[in-house]
């Protein structure tokens, strides 16, 4: 009788902890060691964490985050594992929230400045209900370089609060072409200024920054 107390306590702990990790899910702890080799990459981006992305944080642990599902641009579903082989920065933003607001023609410019087959700005809207609204905002600040990403969910933004990395909303992610974390970023920032554009472009070739 023991045992079988033994038995079920040790299979609920499994469980929890399967929960805890997402063991068992898209986007599990299980793909973090193919990312170890991110972390070195993150290291040497730690010096360009100046000026207007001075609040960015390298990654301080293997991260896979190619998991995390949204919906496309009309409406499909998609997850940032379909960006695979492309240094990605994602944005979750809402209409309702003012830097989120201000900061977005700053990413539609860095999207048009560096935008290709190497790099992507993933904005996604984490607005409840329909996709009118940002789609709205979108448009009235001319951001012709985004595309519409939402989830009206907020299920990505809870994920990524629940790893550490979003204390609120903007949060950026600064991923390497296998969907690792490089690091990350609460607030705002222009992301067109020279400082954002050396981060981005040492990540887009490994850490390496251009600058001499």
């Amino acid at each position: 009788m023991r045992k079988t107390v033994y038995a079920a306590v040790a299979a609920v702990a499994a469980i929890g902890i399967g929960a805890l990790y997402g063991i068992a899910g898209p986007d599990s702890n299980g793909a973090a060691p193919a990312c170890e080799g991110a972390l070195s990459a993150a290291r040497q981006l730690d010096p360009l964490a100046v000026g207007e992305v001075a609040a960015f944080k390298v990654a301080a642990r293997a991260e896979h985050l190619g998991g995390l599902a949204f919906r496309g641009d009309q409406d499909e579903p998609r997850t940032l594992a379909d960006f695979a082989g492309r240094t990605v920065l994602v944005n979750l933003w809402a209409t309702w929230c003012a830097p989120c607001r201000a900061e977005m023609p700053a990413l539609d410019r860095l999207q048009a400045a560096e935008g290709d087959d190497g790099f992507s700005v993933v904005p996604i809207s984490i607005d409840i209900g329909s996709r009118d609204k940002p789609r709205a905002f979108l448009e009235s600040v001319n951001a012709a370089n985004l595309p519409l990403f939402t989830d009206s969910s907020t299920a990505i933004f809870n994920e990524v609060k629940q790893r550490s990395l979003a204390l609120g909303l903007p949060v950026t992610l600064l991923l390497d072409e296998q969907g690792c974390l490089l690091g990350h970023m609460n607030g705002p920032a222009e992301w067109d200024s020279e400082d954002a554009l050396e981060l981005v472009r040492a990540a887009k070739t490994g850490g390496q920054a251009s600058r001499t």
